[in-house]
């Protein structure tokens, strides 16, 4: 049965294009036994960081927000992916990717053998910016470090950076997405590897650069591998 054929024709794939290229789900994950994690002390410190960001007014977007969006998934993943900001939906839920940018990632996730459960998530701001709008500067500085903690506590062996506000954030850089897509980063002056890809939101918009998001996905799962 062709398990992967519907959500590649979501993302606009076709399957002559990708022939055999599909995920081996058992090279997908490296060993985690071999790594060392106190996920349960990890677990009950990125509890902590969700509860003091549920109480943060470091800026004005809390007098607006209806929920904080923290964040979602396990401590026990290989792969972390980073949005910009909630959206309207993720701001009544407090999910991060909900509605029909949530379905096309998952859609994306599905195409490389990965499910929401496989995954964090996480976006750049944990409160939606009104009328989504650009983030401020002054919100990036107030909010990303409740990101690098998360990133700290959840120890992903890869980062995702959707978009490129995410990107240009993490990566602390000036270039433009096109710039910065199609090639491994490291994640500040840490090891992990980072690789850009288009926002999904955008993808609703622009569904011609969905091939591009294939190629940046398998690009992410070979160097992961």
């Amino acid at each position: 049965m062709d398990r992967y054929g519907p959500y590649l024709r979501e993302m606009g794939l076709v399957r002559w294009r990708f022939g055999s290229q599909h995920p081996d789900m058992a090279g997908l994950r490296s060993d985690r036994e071999t790594l060392f994690r106190d996920e349960g002390a990890n677990a009950g410190r990125l509890t902590a960081l969700a509860r003091e960001a549920d109480r943060c007014e470091r800026c004005e977007l809390h007098r607006t927000r209806t929920k904080v969006v923290f964040g979602s998934g396990s401590l026990a993943v290989s792969w972390l992916f980073v949005g910009e900001a909630p959206g309207a939906e993720e701001d009544k839920q407090g999910l991060p990717f909900v509605g029909r940018a949530g379905a096309l990632l998952r859609s994306m996730l599905i195409s490389i053998g990965l499910s929401r459960e496989d995954v964090y998530i996480a976006n750049v701001l944990k409160c939606r910016p009104p009328s989504n709008r650009d983030p401020l500067g002054q919100e990036v500085r107030e909010c990303s470090p409740f990101l690098h903690r998360q990133i700290d506590l959840v120890q992903p062996e890869i980062i995702v950076a959707m978009g490129r506000f995410a990107a240009q954030v993490l990566l602390d850089s000036n270039e433009s997405l096109g710039q910065l897509r199609g090639r491994p980063h490291n994640f500040g002056e840490t090891l992990i590897p980072l690789v850009v890809t288009y926002h999904p939101a955008y993808l609703l918009r622009s569904p011609t650069a969905k091939s591009n998001t294939w190629e940046d996905l398998l690009l992410a799962r070979s160097v992961l591998a």
